[in-house]
């Protein structure tokens, strides 16, 4: 009675049971490390990238060491035949394969340098107009970039139709003199554009270009915002000219963002693969293959020979790897000195 009546005036708390352990604090759960935190958000994008890139890629790779025909994709597939590096073998004894790798090769070079050019100069151009007109001029030249590669294609093709052909209209409003004196000829009825390789490529590049250059122009755009003001006006008053200023400010401060810029453009138009189909039209001129194109008509065309075209594939990515690897690997050493 006088333990309970000292309970409840508050003089304290009764004594612990005999035999029972006394009350700890819970656990806190514990944190993760320092070092763990980043593996761990990049944990879910590891994880796309290994469903939706690695894993075809490795499909890929293992089929190009079978071979993959319709008895392998029917209902009741039978296994691939492995032929080990045999498909490799034809690629290369191949004449074809030398013909879409010139193609490819070329393509690529003279395109990304003329992206690479004339987004640069459109990307001056805007740093130096008014908020307004920078707006209009990059919604419509951005209006370019997102057209999809097909419909890009279409619209291109309609311009050089060698009868009803925008180009050959406009060539022959020119001047005879003039046309004679430039191309070598006055009369452009008829000018099968899209029936030659050299030709076929020369409406290529333009249509890549035309559909490339507005991102360079954006990225070369946003990167010149963040050069300070002061180095050009320093510039100025030291008398220095608008390519000698573009060499030594300009270029030096935007080198990451060309760096970036270039092995992109580098990769993207070392796989073009839909706007040659269209302008091609088809499979059907095995002179304007590239490695891609060349990859697609053998893999589906009939009979299909998928291990074939995936050989083919996996030499594209390899020599587009390298590539990039090799400059990369440069801009790091250049990095690293400075």
């Amino acid at each position: 009675m006088a333990q309970t009546s000292t309970i409840a005036r508050g003089g304290g708390t009764p004594p612990a049971p005999a035999g029972r352990a006394s009350h700890r604090p819970a656990r806190r759960p514990r944190r993760l490390s320092a070092r763990a935190v980043p593996y761990v958000l990049l944990l879910p994008g590891l994880l796309v990238i290994g469903v939706l890139l690695l894993y075809p890629l490795y499909q890929m790779v293992e089929m190009s060491f079978h071979k993959v025909g319709l008895r392998q994709i029917r209902p009741n597939p039978r296994p691939a035949e492995f032929v080990g590096t045999g498909n490799y073998t034809q690629v290369f004894q191949s004449e074809l394969f030398w013909t879409s790798l010139r193609n490819t090769v070329v393509f690529a070079v003279v395109t990304v340098a003329l992206t690479l050019l004339l987004g640069t100069l459109v990307g001056l151009l805007l740093n130096r107009l008014g908020r307004r007109m920078s707006t209009f001029v990059v919604v419509g030249i951005m209006a370019a970039w997102a057209t999809p590669p097909t419909a890009t294609a279409i619209i291109w093709k309609w311009l050089f139709d060698a009868d009803a052909g925008v180009v050959n209209w406009t060539l022959n409003l020119l001047p005879d003199g003039l046309s004679s004196l430039v191309f070598g000829r006055s009369d452009w009825s008829g000018q099968p554009w899209l029936n030659s390789a050299s030709t076929i490529y020369l409406v290529l590049i333009v249509a890549v270009v035309w559909a490339s250059f507005p991102f360079i122009a954006v990225s070369v755009l946003a990167g010149l915002k963040s050069i300070p003001s002061e180095l050009y006006e320093a510039a100025r008053v030291d008398g220095s000219a608008p390519v000698t200023t573009f060499w030594k400010i300009t270029f030096p401060l935007l080198r990451p963002v060309f760096s970036v810029l270039l092995v992109l453009s580098i990769i993207w138009d070392f796989k073009v693969f839909t706007q040659l189909y269209v302008l091609a039209g088809g499979t059907t001129n095995r002179d304007a293959f590239n490695l891609s194109l060349w990859a697609y008509t053998e893999a589906f065309s009939a009979p299909p020979k998928m291990g074939f075209g995936a050989a083919i594939a996996v030499i594209l990515t390899v020599i587009m790897l390298l590539i990039t690897a090799i400059y990369v690997r440069q801009i790091v050493r250049t990095e690293d000195v400075r």
